[in-house]
């Protein structure tokens, strides 16, 4: 009687098999924890790690459960709220504070907006700065990794933002701030501070649900609009600096970038649409040079400053000033 030899088995398979599985546990791990970026491999960055990515899509997709859970003032304005606080917080501290170091702080004072800056899920301020500044440094040539004019809309709105190399902070970068431990502990577990934000607008919903219920609102409702739609707002109206500000808009200064001043962007971003004269001159506080250029966020700045919060807001130099006076009209 013939005997059968058993079926050949590829001896491949199960090392891919526990690769792809060791993919996927790092993941998930890395959506906790930045720090097990440390030792992974750089090959493949400029693609997008769809399994890292899972979260942020899943935000977009949640801001849909508002056919679900309806509308009230109350979580509209909570959203309203939100945004604009949280908007201060990338735009005054993140970005004129840490990235460009515009004014200075008390170490209180700058590890609360750090921490307002993280609820808004554009990760932690030494990643924030350290990206900014290499912005700078590149801008607009093809190590800029959100620039319009070399990678097209959708990768410098937010395909970059979703890759290997773009998870990644440039410790060099930021010197200056990485001696803080608070702010690389922050940085490090930045999703904490979201989900923190977002457990407790589900907790506020339900408390009005029970306490004042003429109000209209409940937990679910709170979550939805208070966090998703305010998140994704947010996000998407910060990125149009880079997809847009290079695109749309009058060049008063003559720049080696494609910089451009737009005033739409200006009113939805707290002033960051005057962006042409922030790549002239990046080392001011104030963005908007001219009188009529609303800059909100420096005007809450310059409240703060009137509260001691915050101190020296380095101004517009006066040849920067005149400079622009004597140029054309920067407005969209």
């Amino acid at each position: 009687m013939p005997v059968h030899a058993p079926p050949h088995s590829d001896p491949s398979v199960a090392p891919r098999r526990v690769s792809a599985l060791h993919r996927g546990i790092a993941a998930v791990a890395r959506w906790f924890d930045t720090g097990t970026l440390a030792n992974e491999s750089t090959a493949e960055g400029d693609r997008i790690d769809w399994l890292r990515a899972i979260p942020f899509l899943g935000m977009h997709l949640a801001c849909l459960a508002v056919f679900q859970v309806g509308v009230s003032w109350i979580a509209v304005a909570v959203a309203a709220a939100l945004y604009a606080v949280r908007m201060f917080a990338i735009t005054g501290f993140y970005h004129r504070y840490f990235s460009h170091r515009t004014f200075r702080t008390s170490r209180a004072v700058q590890f609360v907006f750090a921490l307002i800056g993280a609820s808004c899920v554009q990760r932690g301020p030494l990643w924030w700065a350290a990206h900014h500044r290499n912005h700078h440094r590149h801008s607009d040539t093809a190590q800029d990794v959100h620039s319009p004019v070399v990678h097209g809309f959708w990768r410098s709105h937010v395909g970059w933002f979703l890759t290997r190399h773009g998870f990644r902070t440039d410790w060099e970068r930021i010197r200056d701030l990485a001696r803080y431990p608070e702010l690389r502990w922050l940085d490090r577990f930045d999703t904490l501070v979201p989900v923190l934000l977002a457990v407790a607008l589900f907790l506020l919903g339900g408390w009005l649900e029970d306490a004042a219920p003429q109000l209209g609102t409940d937990a679910w409702q709170m979550l939805v609009w208070g966090f998703f739609v305010s998140t994704v707002a947010l996000f998407h109206a910060t990125v149009t600096i880079n997809s847009l500000a290079h695109r749309f808009g009058k060049r008063r200064f003559d720049t080696r970038d494609d910089s451009r001043n737009n005033l739409w962007l200006a009113l939805l971003t707290f002033g960051e649409g005057w962006h042409n004269n922030h790549h002239f001159f990046p080392g001011s506080a104030r963005q908007g040079f001219r009188w009529w250029e609303i800059d909100l966020t420096y005007y809450g700045l310059r409240v703060m400053a009137l509260l001691r919060l915050v101190h020296d807001l380095k101004p517009v130099p006066a040849w920067v000033a005149a400079r622009a006076r004597g140029a054309r009209t920067g407005a969209a």
